[in-house]
């Protein structure tokens, strides 16, 4: 098996992107395709899962045989096939599912179920050969916030996580509060550059950990964004009552910054403790300028060695489920067609 590159076709649909790759050995990405339906959910101001899963029937078949053509293979070339079964919403997962079950019951070929979080932590192994566990991994998306730690591939503690919004979800409730629309991250990092972070002063929440939690160490890594948003929102409306103008790129800039400092400070406070001289980034929002600069200047204070995906690696994608799946076929995790969708999957669950 080592001798034989190992070639994997994957399928990602947990949210509103239909995606499909081809990845040999775990690191070269031979094709990564990605139908976005960002226009049709911005007309609705956020995603709308029934309207997701049609579209993804729809183009499903059609990003497959895309990715195949682009890659210069055929199905007779595929090893095995790696589909996101969870988290995320179980009508788009179920879409994937059911295509990556169809395709391995007719052709035989190996199936493999890949958390969608692992697939984000995977990411940074795509343009740095050099990066091996262990390491703290920062993964920052529209439904996730997690601090996880990296022991080896496939073998994750999780340090902190989200115990309400997370940050992307946070970003998108805030940016139309102000009135930018969705999708709210590149809309405020966009506008925040034209404003001053220090215009107002947002709060930025620190938890206690909670009692028996096994997933929340001593230091308190969990994070909360509901608080900074409802802050937000009490703002506006105090400026509004009072008749004073709101300078959206200010509010844009001091939210953004306020978010940041605690996604930086949770992260730094974790190499430190657990003496990780390696840090990655992950998941959509880690394509946020402001976050890759914040965490960059600390990381170059501390000495610690910096990962981050390009942007198209950062956004929800086949190829990082790709590399997963490669790391799960060299251990022979393999599924069978009972594999389902799991919605609320945990990282470290099969």
């Amino acid at each position: 098996m080592e001798d034989k590159a190992i070639t994997i076709l994957a399928i990602e649909s947990s949210c509103d992107e239909t995606a499909a790759a081809v990845v040999k050995d775990g690191r070269l990405v031979m094709s990564n395709i990605i139908s976005s339906q960002i226009d049709i959910h911005t007309l609705y101001g956020g995603v709308v899962p029934e309207i997701a899963s049609r579209k993804h029937i729809e183009r499903i078949n059609r990003v497959i045989e895309q990715a195949l053509k682009e890659a210069g293979v055929t199905l007779h070339d595929i090893d095995a096939i790696a589909v996101t079964y969870g988290p995320g919403l179980v009508g788009a997962l179920l879409v994937g599912v059911a295509e990556a079950k169809a395709i391995s019951f007719a052709t035989g070929i190996p199936l493999i179920g890949v958390h969608h979080i692992e697939g984000h932590i995977c990411a940074a192994y795509i343009e740095h050969e050099d990066l091996k566990p262990p390491f703290i991994s920062l993964v920052v998306s529209g439904g996730h916030t997690h601090l996880v730690r990296v022991r080896d591939h496939g073998e994750y503690e999780i340090l902190g996580r989200t115990r309400d919004d997370a940050a992307g979800e946070a970003f998108d409730k805030v940016a139309r509060a102000i009135g930018l629309g969705y999708p709210g991250g590149p809309k405020i990092d966009r506008v925040a550059k034209e404003g001053n972070a220090g215009a107002i002063e947002f709060p930025r929440p620190k938890l206690r950990p909670l009692a028996g939690d096994q997933n929340s160490p001593g230091s308190g890594y969990d994070f909360s964004f509901s608080g900074l948003k409802s802050a937000v929102l009490n703002y506006l409306n105090s400026e509004k009552m009072a008749g004073r103008d709101i300078v959206v790129a200010d509010v844009a800039a001091s939210f953004q910054k306020a978010v940041t400092d605690v996604l930086t400070e949770h992260a730094m406070n974790a190499v430190k403790e657990f003496d990780c001289d390696v840090l990655s980034l992950a998941g959509g929002v880690a394509s946020n300028s402001a976050l890759r600069a914040s965490v960059k200047e600390a990381c170059d204070a501390a000495g610690v060695k910096l990962y981050c995906p390009s942007p198209v690696f950062c956004t929800d994608n086949a190829a990082m489920i790709g590399v997963a799946g490669y790391y799960e076929y060299i251990k022979g995790n393999f599924a069978d067609l009972s594999l389902n969708a799991v919605p609320d999957l945990k990282l470290g669950q099969r």
